[in-house]
């Protein structure tokens, strides 16, 4: 049976629409994770040092921040409370300019940063392997996702 050429049009502009969901996915995953990550990976001229929560609240964990190089201390800095796991903790952070807010550093820190990305992705292999009829591609991405969401489980 020979398809005719409206219905080729249609599965063009099918995989085109598919195509532009994964594109979208996977920009606004990698935006989100380096609104983050770059505080961690650009961390050269910034204030490095480490914290100990002190308190946590719904959202944020505070506590004082003792810096590892130059710069002065701080009584009270605040994290995200996903990355703080209890009170009494200490681990390495960096101080967004201008802020009294603190990223986790070190490995935790760094896959914390990419979970947003791991999530697109996942959601990617998804729209790939059911939208875009590639399954080999759409498994892998799926998977290369979710290991970096269980990385980032066991990590923290």
């Amino acid at each position: 049976m020979k398809r005719s050429s409206s219905h080729r049009a249609l599965v063009y502009a099918r995989n085109a629409a598919m195509g532009c969901v994964v594109l979208l996915l996977l920009v606004a995953g990698a935006l989100s994770s380096w609104d983050e990550a770059h505080h961690i990976i650009l961390a050269k001229d910034r204030e490095r040092g480490t914290m100990t929560v002190t308190g946590c609240g719904a959202d944020v964990c505070t506590g004082p921040f003792v810096p590892s190089g130059e710069g002065a201390a701080r009584s009270r800095v605040t994290i995200d409370s996903s990355v703080a796991a209890r009170r009494g903790d200490r681990f390495p952070v960096v101080v967004k300019p201008g802020t009294d807010d603190v990223v986790r550093t070190g490995t935790p820190g760094f896959l914390h940063a990419w979970v947003p990305l791991g999530g697109a992705l996942l959601l990617a292999g998804l729209v790939i392997g059911g939208g875009l009829r590639l399954s080999r591609i759409g498994w892998c991405t799926g998977i290369a996702g979710a290991v970096l969401l269980v990385a980032t489980f066991f990590a923290l």
